[in-house]
């Protein structure tokens, strides 16, 4: 994967999942010519660019992405939901959402290490798709662990989205729903990434 920042400049929106930098001192694409930005995109090329944010935010593969497109229904979209609910609901994504990460990378560590819990039960699949109902929590191990203390006293680096819900213990969350289009922490354009897959 190229360097973060390159990324969040060429895509030209802050990406929290991918790296809490931000491209403040150079908001341009990078790249020679980053600097004089083009007055047209093509349609392939935006289309293109809103396909790369959501597999740079939820560090998918394109193969993974295509088939998470494919499982997520119409019907769920309709009531308001969204085609990106099944990467929303991915341990690693649940993870940086609950604060104890300060990236999706850094959560994804944290459950191939095992440090994570789902219903008691050790998880250590990053990919693993929470329910409705479920806990979530870190082992023991993970609580005195440095970075995961210092990011829970930071805070989590997006607002705590509707379908999560903190516990009593700043270790323990709970899903409460499923994730709609406001859940989403960036901008995306999802008709775009769909239409990019359809051609």
């Amino acid at each position: 994967m190229p360097p973060r920042v390159k990324v969040i400049r060429r895509l030209g929106v802050p990406l929290p999942g991918l790296t809490r930098k931000l491209a403040d001192r150079r908001p341009y694409p990078p790249g020679a010519h980053g600097a004089r930005a083009r007055l047209r995109k093509s349609d392939y090329r935006r289309q293109l660019e809103e396909k790369q944010k959501v597999r740079f935010y939820y560090g998918v593969s394109e193969t993974q992405l295509r088939r998470y497109l494919a499982k997520s229904t119409g019907e769920d979209v309709q009531s308001g939901g969204t085609r990106l609910a099944l990467l929303e609901r991915r341990l690693d994504n649940i993870v940086f959402r609950l604060g104890w990460a300060p990236t999706i990378p850094a959560a994804r560590q944290l459950i191939v290490h095992g440090h994570v819990r789902v219903n008691g039960r050790r998880v250590d699949r990053p990919s693993y798709l929470v329910k409705i109902g479920d806990e979530i929590e870190l082992t023991g191990r993970a609580r005195r662990m440095a970075a995961v203390t210092a990011a829970i006293e930071s805070g989590p680096a997006v607002a705590l989205p509707g379908y999560l819900q903190r516990q009593s213990d700043p270790f323990t969350g709970r899903v409460i729903g499923l994730p709609s289009r406001g859940d989403i922490p960036f901008e995306v354009d999802e008709r775009a990434v769909i239409e990019f897959y359809a051609r």
